[in-house]
């Protein structure tokens, strides 16, 4: 992670230079960086350094600092802000909240709107995660997996974390208000003030905290398609259903994996009070096949084509049967699995909702030919009646006539016929 502070260290210590630069800080600067290895959680130890990106700073006889040493700080800074923000988690938000803003745009996609609703997403997920880094500094210390973060290590303080996320957090709110809606904006506060102040404490508390994550991750598809569409409708919860149930069966397996960990931590996880792992697994399982019926009311809603209803349940029977496998046989290699498993749905579903998602247009054209075809029917059927009662009329009005009429017509064509008056 931190190969430049290496090499960096080392030329330090063979620089002719470096005792009497030594000896000036031990007698007036103060103490110096220090550097400590850590082990992480896959076994793997890096040589990392524990002091700020600023103590890294090299001056030369004139005061200033050269302009390689404010290239590198930069660069530690860019690299210490990354993990603070859990960049790639806050990347996976901004996917969901693209993808819902697709979906709610309808005939066309406005991408200058795209781009500033991912930017205010991506602003609003940077800030939520720093903030939960901020309060569980203590607890991040512990675990092997988390050790090594900004704040655990010291290589940030937590007066400057809390100042980073204050500022992207407000920044992303006020992007979304002003190039998107009111209503994406209060969606993405909404969503900080729960991950950070509600869902964080409460992972010390309750294993509950889990399915109040599971509403934290469901929330961005939703505020991708209000910045969109202005508002939101029954069909724009489909994707924000789809994370919901998804949730719940990738952080079942993560936590059944790191369970360990997640006890030194000091977090009350679902699997730490299951010690067999039947019932994580039975809620891991439960979950996958509340998914199932995600793509045919997809279909059902015009938001997709019927194709996506095939290749949703495909894809949920290969989770499911991944959730029931570990159902079975609960082992590390087993909870892997479905862990991968949950990793390859997502993405892949989400890929399935775009390709095969219905513009206005095109819902609207189904809707007729389904109208039309409705129509015809009735009008099928109405004239099948309407024949039926001509029928019935005019055998109604064509009556035997007596047989006098008959006599009086022939042989004696002379005689006038009579006529005879229906009742």
């Amino acid at each position: 992670m931190w190969r430049n502070s290496v090499s960096f260290s080392a030329k330090l210590l063979l620089n002719p230079n470096y005792h009497h630069h030594y000896h000036h800080r031990i007698h007036g600067a103060g103490p110096l960086p220090s550097f400590a290895a850590f082990a992480r959680c896959s076994s793997t130890s890096t040589f990392t350094g524990t002091t700020s990106p600023a103590d890294s700073l090299k001056f030369d006889g004139t005061g200033a600092f050269s302009l390689s040493s404010a290239v590198n700080l930069a660069r530690r800074y860019s690299r210490c802000y990354w993990e603070l923000s859990k960049a790639r988690l806050s990347m996976l938000v901004v996917a969901t909240s693209g993808t819902g803003y697709v979906l709610g745009s309808g005939n066309a996609v406005d991408f200058a709107g795209l781009c500033w609703t991912c930017a205010g997403t991506m602003m609003v997920a940077a800030s939520a995660n720093s903030l939960n880094q901020v309060f569980e500094i203590n607890n991040d210390s512990k675990m092997k997996r988390t050790r090594l973060r900004p704040l655990p290590s010291g290589r940030l303080t937590v007066p400057h974390a809390v100042t980073w996320a204050s500022s992207v957090g407000l920044a992303g709110t006020a992007i979304l208000a002003s190039k998107a809606n009111m209503l994406a904006a209060g969606l993405g506060a909404s969503n900080l003030i729960l991950y950070a102040f509600i869902y964080t404490p409460l992972k010390q508390i309750h294993p509950v905290n889990t399915w109040v994550g599971a509403v934290v991750g469901a929330i961005p598809p939703l505020l991708g398609w209000a910045a969109a569409s202005g508002q939101v409708s029954l069909n724009a919860m489909i994707l924000p259903a789809a994370l919901y149930f998804w949730q719940i069966p990738h952080f079942m397996a993560l936590a059944y994996l790191c369970r360990n960990d997640y006890a030194a931590g000091g977090f009350k996880m679902f699997s730490l009070a299951d010690a067999s792992g039947q019932r994580t697994a039975l809620v891991a399982l439960r979950n996958c096949l509340y998914l199932v019926p995600m793509g045919f009311l997809a279909y059902d809603w015009g938001v997709t084509s019927g194709w996506f209803c095939l290749e949703s349940s495909l894809l949920t029977l290969a989770i499911s049967a991944s959730a029931f496998s570990f159902c079975r046989d609960r082992t590390m290699k087993k909870a892997k699995r479905m862990f991968h498993a949950s990793l390859l749905y997502l993405p892949v579903f989400m890929s399935g909702l775009l390709f095969h998602r219905l513009c206005d247009n095109q819902a609207g054209l189904a809707e007729e030919t389904e109208l039309l075809s409705s129509s015809k029917a009735v009008v099928r059927g109405s004239g099948n009646d309407d024949r039926k009662t001509k029928e019935r009329h005019r055998s109604a009005s064509v009556q035997a006539r007596p047989p006098v009429a008959y006599a009086s017509v022939a042989p004696f064509p002379f005689l006038p016929a009579p006529s005879y008056a229906t009742p």
